[in-house]
């Protein structure tokens, strides 16, 4: 019989499997970590590469075939106009039974442009976007005057259309308190010298009030406020 017996695993075997698993745990360790995700833009900023890039496409189909740096504030005067067939606004026409009024009782076969306020907006964007691109601000067609001129006919045209009056709001002034103080004092002072109808103030009426006691053999004689205020040549004895 044979005293060797059935072979069993060895120790050299596991110490094997061993040592491949502490080499397999260094690799898995030394993995790059996954790079954070990208940082989500603003709505502003989303809409603004929105326009930017329907604007390009806007240029590429063009008839001829526009480049930016050809680009005038008469194209991008041509883009809004473009825009006008995907707009949403009832601008009335003049000829409409409803022109001037700003909610009609009924529908009319008047076109559907965009809005002022619509298209003040994204020339905002576009001008941004423009120079943002890296080119100059003094080229900028976004920026020309002929596009302002537009905006302000549309805005008018509109309001008169729809019946909608554009006001342009006041900034309220506010006083400083220093203002208010004087003028009150020299209110005071006024009343207090009896020249209520707007004259200036006698110099003794603005004077601080001061009280004066003096004692003799002949008596006493006090001087108030009401003294400083009296007319000139005037005192109060008691």
């Amino acid at each position: 019989m044979d005293p060797s017996g059935p072979a069993g695993p060895s120790p050299a075997a596991g110490g094997g499997a061993d040592a491949q698993q502490h080499q397999v745990q260094p690799l898995a360790q030394a993995q790059p970590a996954a790079p954070p995700p990208p940082q989500q833009l603003s709505r502003y900023e989303s809409q603004k590469r929105r326009d930017w890039n329907t604007f390009l496409q806007y240029l590429r189909n063009h008839r001829p075939p526009l480049t930016l740096a050809r680009c005038s504030g008469a194209h991008v005067i041509e883009f809004l106009k473009y825009l006008d067939q995907f707009g949403k606004t009832k601008v009335h026409a003049a000829g409409c039974a409803y022109f001037g009024q700003p909610s009609p009782p009924a529908p009319c076969p008047c076109p559907l442009r965009q809005a002022w306020g619509s298209l003040d907006a994204l020339i905002g964007r576009l001008r941004a976007a423009y120079e943002e691109s890296g080119h100059a601000p003094e080229s900028n067609p976004f920026a020309a005057r002929a596009v302002r001129i537009y905006l302000r006919e549309v805005r008018d045209a509109q309001a008169k259309a729809r019946g909608i009056p554009y006001e342009k709001k006041n900034r309220k002034r506010k006083h400083p308190a220093t203002g208010e103080a004087s003028s009150s004092s020299a209110s005071a002072a006024r009343e207090a010298a009896g020249g209520g109808d707007g004259g200036s103030a006698p110099a003794a009426a603005a004077a601080p009030t001061t009280t004066t006691t003096t004692t003799g053999q002949s008596g006493s004689t006090t001087t108030t406020a009401a003294a400083a205020a009296a007319p000139a040549g005037t005192t109060s004895r008691v």
